[in-house]
């Protein structure tokens, strides 16, 4: 049932009654090992539903073998690796954005498209950015290979 604004949700307060996560968030080592199984969770998922995820990846290989194949520098290895996890990251973070909105509602809101639209042309936005970052350090070493 979905909860409506007359519904009381009771958060959790301190002394002064001010919100607070101490009872909610627990710390420690074991908290911090746990997060790690979250995260590859929320990568696995993203992997197997999202079309998107699954053609940065295929990206990212491409990258990578690229890289190895062409004995790049340090450098080259720093920008690419920087942007593929930009990218990776936004992608990630559409998925989560398209997921609350779902949460949220199911019905075709022109805020919810808005949200949805946004996110992902965020991730449009760093991935064209990737592929212009591409270009400008891979030409080069085409044109060297290339002799030109």
């Amino acid at each position: 049932m979905a909860k409506t604004s007359k519904d009381k949700v009771n958060f959790p307060t301190d002394e002064k009654g001010n919100f607070s996560r101490d009872g909610i968030k627990v710390r420690g080592f074991g908290r911090f090992l746990k997060s790690f199984g979250y995260s590859l969770e929320g990568l696995a998922y993203a992997y197997k539903y999202e079309q998107s995820m699954l053609i940065h990846v295929i990206v990212t290989i491409i990258v990578v073998a690229v890289n190895i194949l062409f004995k790049v520098d340090l450098m080259v290895w720093l920008v690419t690796l920087l942007a593929i996890g930009m990218v990776l990251s936004a992608e990630l973070i559409n998925t989560a954005i398209e997921a609350v909105v779902d949460l949220v509602t199911m019905e075709i809101h022109p805020l919810a498209k808005i949200a949805k639209d946004c996110g992902s042309a965020a991730t449009f936005v760093l991935a064209c950015m990737a592929a212009a970052l591409g270009v400008v350090v891979y030409a080069p070493i085409l044109f060297n290979l290339l002799g030109l």
